[in-house]
């Protein structure tokens, strides 16, 4: 798939149903922007009920089949899928860099790579998992079958198109459940070149469905479908919490990975690199990371050193075209992302917050696209908006702490709990800490998941896991047999 060009717009309104592309029965034409230039580059359609509706009937007739193929039969096709993953590689890289504005060096390694990266990790783990087992040598008579659930409804983002889209597809797929995706419409390119992926890698007709939509339209039926047996949801808290009133009136399994005010909790004997370390990993992908570590929490001793640091950072954070080549950000990925930053930003100069770096308007010398300045505060505390709300762009809030139990209170008093981080050369205070804090997560030192680990969070964080064993598991059904002949 190659991306149009200004004065050709790149036109994709059909969605893949039953295993094959099919235009829409109430398709409503929507243009894509490209976040760099504020211009069209593509048209899709949003679907409406009749599309989700054959999606859905789609993926329950192709259930019964699908769900007793061999472990060994789906196994092939997920390793058919990475082989063509990876084949497609430097156009899923220029469809993510166009539609939400990750530059081209990071779509290509970052953003494409989290893909095959949960693709080959789900592989090796399935392989191993175990999905019939006895009880225990005392109960011989008695099975555990680990079954699919059914028809998955899956909900992604348009931050990390990629990351998200394997880490629910993928699962899904190999312990036996048929899917329909709804990708972002405000980034559907990747998920449209995914789909092709999908289809060369020879999956059968049902299994795998794909129709855009927005979240009041396609979202909210497959969210209250009778035939759809799970939800899994990835984006903002107040939408995760729609989309759960939603399946209460069928009971369907739901599971939600939402936003995050992360605490970055740095001591005085943190190393040298900790708080750069830090302010970068915040404006990374333009701060529109679930779990970026936006609150910097600093011991009092070495707050006004941290300060400067911080500042030090975001100036000298490159902000351009995400068609460039380079290690700078790119734009953030829409008007409406624009303004609410903007917004967040002027509210926490209004109350108080001391701007040390950054601040309102578009980096100088740039007057189009989306960019953001990277922008610290400091002294800010858990009573100031920018405290408590995901600002979801590269704003880094910084507020001292005088204490190790000051510190885990500070960073606990949030309605989120996606991931924490402590930096400290003191291995136990790291995992003492660690242990308080209140989040699903916690990175120590710079350190993050080198395996197939467990993402999510506590509180409105969401529920449920994604990634390795839990991934997988969060896609099945527990089934207890008695009286089982061995």
């Amino acid at each position: 798939m190659v991306m149009g060009k200004a004065d050709h717009m790149l036109e994709k309104r059909d969605f893949y149903i039953d295993g094959c592309w099919t235009a829409p029965a109430e398709g409503r034409d929507f243009e894509v922007i490209n976040p760099a230039n504020e211009e069209p580059c593509a048209v899709i359609s949003l679907g409406g009920r009749a599309d989700t509706d054959a999606a859905v009937a789609a993926a329950r007739a192709a259930f019964g089949s699908w769900s007793a193929t061999s472990k060994a039969e789906r196994l092939d096709l997920l390793k058919a899928l990475k082989a063509e993953y990876k084949k497609r590689s430097a156009d899923m890289a220029e469809a993510i860099s166009t539609e939400m504005g990750a530059p081209i060096d990071m779509a290509s390694t970052a953003q494409v790579g989290a893909g095959g990266w949960h693709i080959s990790n789900f592989i090796k783990t399935y392989e191993a998992m175990e999905d019939e087992f006895a009880m225990g040598p005392d109960n011989g008579d008695e099975r555990i079958l680990m079954e699919p659930i059914g028809v998955c409804g899956l909900i992604t983002p348009w931050n990390w198109p990629m990351n998200q889209v394997t880490l629910k597809v993928v699962p899904a797929l190999a312990v036996g459940c048929t899917v329909v995706l709804k990708p972002s419409e405000v980034a559907p390119l990747s998920s449209i070149v995914f789909s092709e992926i999908v289809d060369a890698a020879g999956f059968p007709a049902g299994v795998y469905n794909m129709v855009n939509g927005d979240g009041a339209g396609v979202g909210s039926q497959l969210s209250s479908h009778p035939d759809v047996d799970m939800i899994s949801f990835t984006g903002s808290t107040r939408a995760g919490r729609a989309i759960t009133q939603a399946a209460a009136e069928t009971i369907k399994r739901v599971t939600l990975e939402l936003g995050g005010k992360g605490a970055n909790i740095v001591f005085a004997d943190a190393d040298d690199k900790a708080v750069k370390r830090g302010a970068i990993h915040c404006f990374t992908n333009s701060g529109q990371s679930c779990n970026a570590p936006t609150r910097m929490l600093v011991e009092r001793s070495a707050y006004d050193t941290a300060v400067a640091a911080a500042a030090a950072a975001a100036e000298a954070m490159q902000v351009g075209d995400p068609a460039q080549s380079g290690r700078h950000i790119g734009p953030v990925v829409s008007a409406a992302q624009f303004d609410k930053i903007q917004g967040l930003i002027e509210t926490g100069i209004k109350e108080g917050a001391r701007l040390v770096a950054g601040g309102p308007g578009r980096p100088e010398g740039m007057n189009r696209g989306y960019y953001v300045r990277p922008t610290v505060f400091a002294d800010v505390d858990n009573d100031m908006t920018i405290g408590r709300e995901e600002i979801f762009g590269p704003v880094l809030s910084i507020m001292p702490f005088d204490s190790e139990d000051d510190a885990v209170r500070i960073a606990n008093d949030t309605v989120y709990g996606l991931t924490n981080y402590v930096q400290t050369q003191d291995g136990a205070k790291a995992n003492r800490v660690a242990r308080r804090l209140r989040s699903g997560m916690v990175r120590i030192n710079g350190k993050d998941s080198a395996t197939a680990s467990p993402f999510g969070g506590y509180k409105q964080s969401g529920n449920g896991r994604e990634g390795g064993k839990w991934g997988l598991e969060d896609f099945l059904e527990v089934k207890h047999v008695a009286g089982w002949t061995a």
